[in-house]
């Protein structure tokens, strides 16, 4: 069991290094925010398995703000993308 473990967390390293490297050089901007939402959930993954690994429920939450934190961010990009404004501001006319 501990050896499967250990793959998955070796796994969802390089799942997570691969994304960055798509980060980097990504072609365009949809690549880049496909790439950050993996690693958002490959952290995820990755901490769940930690947390398996050490018998503990301490990480649970770390787990749920990072779940919060990349789908924010992805929406937050992908209306950057969009609209080329993430926050719509009233005009008064």
């Amino acid at each position: 069991m501990m050896l499967v473990l250990t793959i998955s967390l070796v796994l969802f390293t390089c799942a997570i290094f691969v994304a960055l490297y798509r980060i980097i050089v990504g072609p365009s901007m949809p690549d880049r925010v496909v790439a950050l939402d993996m690693i958002g959930v490959n952290l995820i993954s990755l901490v769940a398995v930690f947390s398996i690994v050490l018998h503990t429920h301490a990480y649970l939450e770390v787990i749920l703000i990072v779940g919060i934190l990349a789908f924010i961010s992805t929406v937050g990009i992908a209306r950057f993308i969009e609209r080329g404004e993430i926050v719509e501001h009233e005009h008064d006319d």
